[in-house]
Parts: structure tokens; sequence; C-alpha cells
């Protein structure tokens, strides 16, 4: 009994450590999109291209030139908590959704479970 309590204490811990620091994953994600607007979700992106993620709580964030596509993954990924580093499998020449990656925490060698892309949400400056 005691021990389905440690992980909903622990995650409460967790929100509130993230409040207290002043920079919530929402907020760093509205000042990385700031002046951008949202396009049609796109099931596949060119991969050729993309420079690495960054990695804002749950949600990735590529650069493509001057756009930004957005995407988290399908049902959720608990590995991409704690700046790990992402290692994706592409097929083909496009990043697509469903497409899987998995995460390596730093200094670690032993990669997490499987996540799965959602679409990807092009944001482009406006004109």
């Amino acid at each position: 009994m005691r021990s389905g309590l440690v992980l909903p204490l622990l995650a409460l811990a967790g929100c509130a450590a993230s409040a207290a620091g002043g920079h919530s994953d929402a907020a760093e994600l509205a000042d990385a999109l700031k002046g951008r607007t949202a396009g049609a979700p796109q099931r596949c992106i060119n991969a050729s291209s993309l420079e690495a993620p960054r990695i804002i709580g749950e949600t990735l964030v590529y650069r493509q030139g001057g756009r930004l596509f957005v995407t988290r993954a399908e049902g959720g990924c608990p590995s991409l908590g704690g700046d790990p580093l992402l290692i994706t499998e592409i097929y083909g020449g496009n990043l697509c959704r469903n497409d899987r990656f998995r995460t390596v925490p730093r200094g670690a060698s032993i990669p997490g479970p499987y996540c799965r892309f959602g679409d990807f949400v092009p944001y482009s400056r406006a004109r």
C-alpha cells in the first residue's frame, strides 16, 4: 500500500520543485515559440536538415532552418526528464509520427524504453 503512494508524492515534489524554480516547462516552451505562428500538424518531416531537438518537459522542439517543429510523445514518455540524450530510429529520409525513439541518461549507457513521436506542428515567424 505504501509503494502506491510513493510515485504520486514524488511527482508532486517534482512539480513543486519546477514551480519553485520560477521557470516552468510551459513558460520555457512559450518563450521558445514566441513570435511564431502554428501551422497544420504534419505526419512526417524531412530529417536531413534537422538540428538536434531541444527537450522541454515532454515536448521535443526541432529546428529546420528558420522553422520549428514541435512534437510530443504519443502516450507520454517518462524517460524524457532529466536532460537525456535522444536516440532516434529513422527509416528513409523522414521523421514520422509513430517512429520510435529512446533516451539515455547522460553518463549512462543503458537506454530507456521506446517512445513514439506524435504529429509535428510547424511554427514559423509571422510575416
